[in-house]
């Protein structure tokens, strides 16, 4: 079980924070360990007045799984059956949701997401851990293969940490929660794409 949410991170939702006093809280957050980071990840944004917050949650974004070797699926989302799909970040248009982040809102949108989700899956993972410097200090991110971006990663308590995206061209970044769901620990039970499966609640380990 989780442990309760820390009281700056339950008010966050009520009064979000601006991107300033955000990263100022990130700043105050220990270091992640690569193999801290190993298993499926529940994600929710931590709103901060971004363009993209929470756009990846009304496009059905479930979270990240992150294999013990330091892989990664980063983009999970739940596909219209219920089960969780690895899609592809290279097909994202993430530079078409910054300018127009209305749109991609849009229930025209969500549906041609739905529609096209198969075409989007991801063939294997599209991320990696590595350590890069952010704001003064050198920590663990997240590392986009074919997209200009980075999760930069702090840990909040044993089973959630915060996020925060940067991408090339983006004037800030988006900040992001990861709540644990299941932990890996030797192979992952992902294997090399974890579309079809379904959550942990629902009959074991997906994402």
């Amino acid at each position: 079980m989780n442990l309760p949410e820390p009281a700056w991170l339950a008010s966050w939702a009520a009064a979000p924070p601006d991107t300033g006093a955000a990263l100022e809280r990130f700043d105050s957050l220990a270091s992640v360990a690569p193999d801290h980071m190993a298993g499926l990840w529940r994600g929710r944004s931590l709103p901060t007045g971004h363009p993209l917050d929470g756009l990846l949650e009304a496009l059905g974004w479930y979270g990240k799984a992150i294999q013990p070797d330091g892989r990664a699926h980063p983009l999970l989302f739940r596909t219209p059956s219920g089960a969780i799909a690895s899609l592809d970040p290279a097909w994202m248009p993430t530079a078409l949701a910054l300018r127009w982040p209305s749109a991609a809102r849009s229930a025209l949108v969500r549906s041609a997401f739905r529609t096209l989700g198969p075409a989007l899956r991801a063939q294997g993972p599209a991320a990696g851990l590595d350590l890069r410097e952010f704001r003064g200090r050198r920590g663990l991110a997240l590392v986009y293969d074919r997209q200009p971006i980075v999760d930069h990663l702090g840990r909040i308590d044993p089973d959630r940490v915060m996020g925060v995206m940067t991408r090339t061209g983006m004037a800030r970044p988006f900040l992001f929660l990861l709540t644990r769901e299941v932990s890996f620990s030797g192979h992952s039970p992902l294997g090399p794409s974890p579309a079809h499966r379904r959550e942990p609640t629902d009959s074991g380990p997906s994402a």
